[in-house]
């Protein structure tokens, strides 16, 4: 379930850029990271290259894209080796979406406690205790 906030700044245009970024990062969510598209939730915002400086010079004259995704997932369900994974196949795939990218382009897991994230008013540990337990998790309460 995780929550992914994207910006990103090329000169490369499409119709369905925005999409096309949103599908992708979700598609290497669930293939690595293993979670789950139905309950992943995306946000996608330009920014324009002539404003975002890397190395002292803009994107724009130095002929590059990047981005910034910050991806929220629940601490602890993720390895050191699937999230390196994550983070080169995001930069690949990001390269043929918006053109050659700049080496200060980032992404960061943040692991966030479960009982401190959640999604439709239930934290993650509150969801994780019901499954083990056989019960619908039930919002509010201790």
């Amino acid at each position: 379930m995780p929550l992914i906030n994207i910006v990103y700044a090329s000169s490369h245009r499409s119709p369905t850029l925005k999409k096309d970024i949103a599908d992708a990062v979700t598609a290497l969510t669930a293939r690595i990271l293993g979670k789950d598209p139905k309950v992943t939730a995306v946000i996608v915002s330009e920014a324009d290259p002539a404003d975002w400086f890397a190395g002292g010079a803009s994107l724009a004259e130095q002929g590059l894209a990047s981005y910034w995704i910050d991806v929220h997932v629940t601490e602890g369900t993720n390895t050191k080796d699937e999230k390196a994974a994550y983070l080169a196949a995001v930069f690949a795939r990001m390269a043929e979406l918006i053109g050659p990218l700049h080496h200060e382009t980032y992404l960061h897991v943040d692991e966030v406690r479960g009982d401190a994230y959640g999604f439709g008013g239930l934290t993650q540990e509150r969801r994780y205790i019901a499954a083990r337990l056989g019960v619908p998790p039930q919002p509010g309460g201790a």
